[in-house]
């Protein structure tokens, strides 16, 4: 039996995740700023916020072997600024690495992402574990992601005794799921630029709760891409969806958000638009054989699950 503290644990990957846990039987306490709408059996909860001291408080007291750090800020809303997404993203980032290095944690598990190699013209498709890092500035939780990378890359040389297992995942999907990215599956039409094929890879909440577990458990440190085999282009995305595809100039589509952002129509800029032609493509083949997980779901079944359940 493991004793893991997991911290955001009521967000939806987290609520898989305790179910997983408390299945393997592992002596588990879920951690958030709310409560999780259910906790399994057996599981407690405590309140942490990862912005304060109450990460080496928890870690104190709980005395973890491993923790599994899901916290972060995926969906900001538009209230929400910056500074505040740094503070949960990086500095509780921090917060977690070091009170699990001052309380002799085993090992960390965290949730990076795709997004921490940043939408860059030049990325390599399929990106591999070993390519460069760079996330994009204009993009908080790019930049974020590729900041805390770097911030563990540090501890991996100090703090040797720590294991890490970084999991670079693709956009998560799920039966009730919602986020940034599916608001652009709800439109009347996909929009596409130009010119991009905008592939999409797509990890099913449930193999990434598995994953997790695993990775918590027997599975090897290190660094991996977690998605389900496959990509699917804007085009095939809306050929499942039964919906039009409005492909655009970049040009042009930068020129409409100038303008419209302004004016209080969209939140996005014409920043936005490399979002859309630059896509991180995964390649899970260390997932698959240095890891030892093969996701269940590919990226075209965890869509179709996600769009059975969103009812389109």
């Amino acid at each position: 039996m493991r004793r893991i503290l997991v911290t955001g644990a009521a967000g939806a990957v987290g609520q898989v995740l305790l179910e997983e846990l408390a299945a393997a039987g592992d002596e588990v306490l879920a951690t958030d700023v709310r409560e999780p709408a259910s906790l399994p059996p057996g599981i407690p909860y405590e309140t942490l916020d990862v912005r304060s001291d109450d990460a080496g408080r928890v870690v104190a007291s709980f005395k973890p072997q491993v923790i599994i750090h899901l916290a972060s800020i995926v969906s900001p809303s538009r209230e929400m600024t910056r500074e505040f997404a740094f503070d949960v993203d990086v500095k509780g980032t921090q917060n977690v690495l070091d009170a699990a290095i001052e309380h002799g944690v085993e090992r960390l598990v965290i949730t990076s992402s795709g997004a921490a190699y940043g939408y860059h013209a030049d990325n390599a498709v399929p990106l591999r574990e070993s390519d460069p890092v760079r996330g994009n500035p204009e993009f908080p939780y790019s930049d974020h992601k590729r900041q805390v990378e770097e911030m563990l890359a540090g501890a991996r040389e100090r703090h040797k005794q720590l294991e890490q297992v970084v999991l670079r995942v693709g956009t998560v999907l799920g039966a009730g799921l919602e986020n940034q990215i599916t608001q652009l599956f709800h439109r009347p039409r996909l929009i596409a630029v130009k010119g991009s094929d905008s592939p999409f890879v797509f990890i099913w909440t449930r193999d990434l709760a598995r994953i997790l577990v695993r990775a918590a458990g027997e599975g090897p440190a290190g660094i991996y891409n977690v998605c389900g085999d496959g990509a699917l282009s804007v085009h095939d995305l809306a050929n499942a969806l039964g919906k039009p595809v409005m492909a655009l100039p970049a040009w042009a589509l930068k020129a409409a958000l100038g303008v419209a952002r302004p004016l209080g129509l969209t939140r996005y800029g014409p920043e936005q638009v490399r979002f859309l032609q630059y896509r991180p493509v995964l390649d899970n083949t260390a997932l698959k054989t240095v890891f030892g997980y093969t996701p269940e779901l590919t990226s075209a079944e965890t869509f179709a699950l996600w769009k059975k359940a969103a009812g389109l």
